[in-house]
């Protein structure tokens, strides 16, 4: 598959994800549609569709936007420098679409690599797991744990 930024892609976004991935805007904690979300499957960038997340990556860390772990795919994510806000932080952005993803913090959980990817829900398109096949990303099956029960 081929990730880009395209013009088409932008104008399908909402006010609230434009604001979030293209104008580096944050969602109110608590409110973004992946905050409690706990379905398999992965989260891409809702520009570019590039694999950003896994579900079984995902963790309650109780700071009001959804975390992971790790990217699922490290190449598609880049970090920057964020020194805004008046503190220094480290801005996650997806490479291919280029939009503002969140930030990524060391006070993860320390037995599964010690980062916390603070994510905007808003800068994410969520694919199930019966549906990753179909849309292309079946490579990452392996990636999302079944729910059992």
């Amino acid at each position: 598959m081929t990730y880009e930024k395209s013009a088409e892609a932008i104008s399908r976004l909402s006010p609230e994800e434009y604001r979030v991935t293209q104008e580096n805007g944050t969602e109110r904690p608590f409110t973004g549609k992946y905050n409690d979300h706990k379905e398999p499957g992965i989260y891409v960038d809702v520009v570019s569709g590039e694999p950003l997340f896994a579900s079984s990556d995902k963790f309650e860390s109780g700071c009001g936007w959804p975390s992971f772990t790790k990217p699922i795919e490290p190449a598609h994510v880049t970090e920057l420098r964020d020194a805004s806000l008046g503190m220094i932080r480290t801005e996650v952005r997806s490479a291919h679409g280029d939009s503002h993803l969140g930030h990524v913090f060391p006070d993860g959980p320390r037995d599964r690599g010690g980062l916390r990817y603070c994510i905007n829900s808003a800068s994410l398109r969520f694919i199930h797991r019966d549906d990753m096949e179909a849309e292309g990303y079946g490579d990452y099956l392996d990636q999302v744990a079944e729910v059992s029960g």
